[in-house]
């Protein structure tokens, strides 16, 4: 009898899935694991297992929680998945390989000055509030130009543009206007679907997928 799948072989085998299906290598998508609000032994056992790349949303539950982590797998990689705070920024360069939630002119000052001061060049997505929701952080589409004008004008590295969509309706057309918009702008990466969505996302040109509750099951 086979044994069945853990959750991450299940995810990954999902993303390998979708990406044969739009004609893409699997491994161009990389499957950022959500850790937001679980411990340390909840992570562990993913560590374990040979994922790498995990997505904290805020800055102070990942100094309390990765420096350890990171001593027993040096070779984890850190994103930032939740809004930042402009006074944060010089604790998020300092902690974070990437960070997925540039959205504002205040924060490209704040990160632009906190990397010029660290000597780091954090890579960074610029967050699209792609359906225009008032509730939401994220860039207006419309301003999305002149905020990659102005933080490739501060030394920040954009690597590309990321989007959570209105909930409770199809993410594809959301998904869609993301990709065209980062092809409009020169960038490649696309950080974009979530549990829920994650196989849409990667058939839509994801090359980053947030996914956490289908690694950890739901937080309660």
């Amino acid at each position: 009898m086979d044994q069945p799948a853990s959750p991450l072989e299940a995810v990954r085998a999902r993303i390998a899935a979708s990406a044969r299906i739009a004609g893409r290598e699997p491994q161009a998508v990389r499957l950022v694991a959500i850790s937001k609000t679980h411990p340390a032994e909840v992570i562990t056992p993913l560590l374990a297992a040979g994922q790498r790349v995990f997505g904290e949303n805020r800055v102070q539950e990942a100094q309390d929680k990765w420096p350890a982590l990171r001593e027993a797998f040096p070779d984890v990689e850190l994103h930032l998945v939740g809004q930042l705070q402009s006074n944060k920024a010089e604790d998020a360069v300092a902690l974070f390989d990437c960070i997925h939630g540039l959205d504002r002119p205040s924060l490209v000052t704040a990160l632009g000055k906190a990397m010029d001061k660290a000597g780091r060049r954090v890579p960074c997505f610029v967050q699209v509030n792609i359906g225009a929701e008032e509730q939401k952080g994220g860039c207006p589409i419309a301003e999305v130009p002149a905020l990659l004008a102005s933080a490739r004008e501060a030394g920040i590295p954009v690597v590309g543009l990321m989007c959570v969509p209105p909930a409770g309706i199809e993410a594809a057309p959301f998904f869609a206007l993301l990709a065209k918009l980062a092809a409009d702008n020169g960038l490649a990466q696309l950080s974009m679907g979530m549990s829920e969505d994650f196989e849409t996302a990667v058939l839509l040109g994801a090359t980053h997928v947030r996914v956490g509750s289908a690694l950890f099951g739901a937080r309660g």
